[in-house]
């Protein structure tokens, strides 16, 4: 077991060691009995290549074959040349070429040399050649298939139909077959280039042959030539045939078509499915029997074959229908438990789907809901640095015809009506849309819109009308979804995905805060803070170097939260400031603050402000007067107040008002301006 396991472990040194020797065996004479093992292992290696590429039942499975063809060629050269030193040096070139010279072609070296010839021409005209422009052709077809290929793995991994390590490995087994195809085109060459340097070294041989015998040997030239030229033809043949084996096995593996079943099951199998063809030739066989020139004993057998493989498949293929059908007839007694497994799964986030809305996505009809959706992923990976599991679209005949629903763990967060066929214009300015349709609202962001024939899109633009186009407007709305619940979407399993990846690179922070100072779940909670509040966690670096400053002192993950905000404060700050770096924002009035200050109450869920409803309803309705008053940059609503209340102020408006950001002072940088347009008092 100890030598095995050596064996196994060092058998690239091995190969690497055998390769170096086939190289100095062009250089080194060989003794002819360590020739004549050598000539017989290429034979025994030649035919196992040969079989083994019978038996594989994809091109991957033998993916080593063009360097091992290489290989190959390089020890069938290296033998020629040590043969060739042997046979003019000596005369002789040990027993296996002597005995293909004698034995094989009949000591005749004329019958041998033109054996030699056909068994060349065969394999560079015929076999190489072949099998050189299939490997061209399929290396072409498989590069230019490869783009739809990855968009197809794309779809599936968006469709939930695989997981993310099966679209890997998917693409690895494509990228792999390209690999393949093009170096066996390369590869084909080396093939012909044996076949050119056979040649060339028997003519070498015959005549070097010839004039060494008779100038140095005292033989006659008609003794050199017989001499020589059996030898030679000898050598010829005992490295063409397993050339011509090599490149038989090339041929079968570059025409192999994609199956899960060996060349003999498929031979057998695909012969013999149409029993009929059988019996056909019997018949045509049976007619040539019956010509009296012809050897009608032969054709007359060779029907009675084919007849009666008609017949016993023709009768085997009846007995296996009747057996189906008594199968189908048979009612099982007893029932094996259904497996509810399956209906356990949730998944984190899927889509479903009207069936007048199917032909958007799918990619047959020109519908692009796949990629726009893979697109998504990317947008949101890029701008707030989650990852979003593949989204599962499927279609819903409870749902109207061109209704569609998003679904997050199973409940509804989103429901919309799109028209196939038809462009959404929005009125984004409130001025009204003077084209005809079908009044509705955007489901995005509730503004009034019309759907209006898709004919009719060139009037809306000119006119200066926002139009979207169906397939956007899903996946807009699924976009705003997304944001609004990445943290409910941020698992356990996404952050440690997220951590691995950066511990690539920056190893150093992760161990020292995981799991030492905290924990996955923890960490988890701090970015399911953020997120909620829409502050992006692509820059995890940071986020986590400001954990582990900070989480020797506390482990409060809303303590931990503030402090990770004021690091990201320019990640925060970036979309709310105007082209002057200026936010403009609200303030809270100093006695409002204080009132907020005195009355906070900490829970399990962070801190909250213990106040009256009549005192809360009269702060909401003063937020809610200066935000209709006030011209916030790019519509967003900001609040600014002191650090110690901000979360609690924050936990108290954000079921009013979701969309209004609520920072600190050490929140916002040194260089960016603050212009007030109000202060919220009561």
């Amino acid at each position: 077991m100890f030598k095995e396991k050596n064996l196994k472990a060092n058998i690239d040194v091995l190969i690497a060691f055998v390769i170096i020797l086939i190289v100095l065996m062009i250089i080194i004479p060989l003794p002819t009995w360590l020739l004549d093992i050598f000539l017989a292992l290429n034979m025994s290696i030649s035919l196992v290549i040969l079989l083994l590429t019978m038996f594989t039942t994809e091109v991957l499975e033998f993916s080593v074959f063009p360097t091992l063809l290489l290989i190959t060629t390089l020890f069938r050269l290296g033998l020629n040349i040590s043969s060739t030193r042997l046979i003019l040096g000596q005369g002789q070139a040990g027993q296996i070429i002597e005995a293909f010279g004698n034995f094989v072609v009949g000591g005749n070296y004329v019958v041998g040399f033109i054996l030699f010839i056909i068994i060349v021409v065969i394999q560079f005209v015929v076999i190489t050649n072949g099998a050189g422009r299939v490997a061209e052709v399929a290396a072409r077809f498989t590069l230019d298939a490869m783009p739809g290929k990855q968009m197809s793995i794309d779809a599936d991994l968006n469709a939930g139909i695989i997981t993310e390590e099966e679209a890997k490995q998917r693409r690895k087994k494509l990228q792999q077959e390209a690999d393949f195809y093009g170096a066996m085109d390369g590869a084909s060459k080396f093939v012909k280039g044996d076949a050119i340097a056979g040649v060339v070294i028997v003519l070498i041989n015959i005549i070097g042959g010839v004039l060494i015998g008779s100038i140095f040997g005292g033989l006659s030239a008609l003794d050199a030539l017989k001499k020589y030229a059996l030898l030679t033809v000898g050598d010829g043949l005992v490295s063409q045939i397993p050339a011509l084996l090599i490149s038989t096995a090339s041929g079968i593996i570059v025409t192999r078509s994609a199956g899960d079943s060996t060349l003999g099951k498929q031979l057998a199998g695909q012969f013999t499915s149409y029993p009929k063809v059988l019996g056909i030739a019997s018949a045509i066989l049976a007619i040539l029997g019956l010509i009296p020139s012809l050897p009608n004993l032969l054709f007359l057998s060779l029907s009675a074959a084919c007849g009666f493989s008609s017949y016993v498949l023709t009768k085997d293929s009846k007995g296996e229908m009747n057996l189906e059908t008594k199968i189908e007839d048979i009612k099982p007694e007893k029932r094996e438990p259904e497996n509810v497994m399956q209906y356990l799964n949730v998944e984190p986030l899927e889509i479903e789907i009207g069936y007048g809305l199917i032909p958007l996505a799918d990619v047959s009809s020109g519908g692009d809901l796949l990629d726009r959706i893979a697109g998504v992923r990317r947008q949101l990976a890029l701008e707030m640095g989650i990852i979003v599991q593949p989204i599962r679209i499927r279609d819903n005949l409870q749902l109207a015809t061109n209704e569609y629903a998003i679904k997050i763990k199973g409940t509804v967060v989103g429901k919309g009506e799109i028209l196939v066929n038809h462009y959404l214009a929005i009125d984004v300015l409130g001025d009204g849309i003077p084209i005809e349709g079908i009044k509705t609202v955007d489901p995005t962001f509730g503004l009034p819109a019309v759907w209006i024939p898709d004919n009719r899109k060139e009037e809306a633009e000119i006119l200066g009308i926002t139009v979207v186009d169906p397939t956007t407007v899903l996946v807009t709305h699924l976009t705003e979804i997304i944001k609004k619940h990445a943290h409910e979407l941020l698992g356990r399993q996404e952050v440690k995905m997220i951590i691995d990846n950066i511990k690539e690179n920056y190893s150093a922070v992760v161990e020292e805060l995981i799991p030492g100072l905290l924990s996955i779940g923890e960490v988890q909670k701090v970015l399911q803070n953020l997120l909620k509040e829409r502050v992006p966690i692509r820059d995890l670096v940071t986020i986590l170097e400001t954990l582990a400053d900070h989480a020797v002192n506390t482990r409060d993950i809303e303590l931990l939260t503030e402090y990770v905000r004021i690091s990201l404060g320019r990640t925060i700050c970036k979309n709310l400031v105007d082209e002057n770096n200026t936010i403009r924002l609200l303030t809270l009035h100093p006695s409002l603050e204080q009132l907020i200050s005195d009355n906070i109450q900490k829970s399990f869920q962070g801190s909250y402000p213990a106040l009256d409803p009549d005192t809360t309803r009269r702060i909401f309705e003063a937020v809610q007067r200066l935000i209709e008053i006030s011209d916030f940059y790019n519509g967003q609503p900001v609040i600014l107040c002191s650090p110690k209340i901000r979360p609690a102020f924050r936990r108290m408006t954000e079921l009013v008002f979701p969309s209004l950001f609520v920072l600190s002072m050490n929140e916002i940088p040194a260089d960016v301006q603050i212009e007030s347009l109000g202060m919220v008092s009561i």
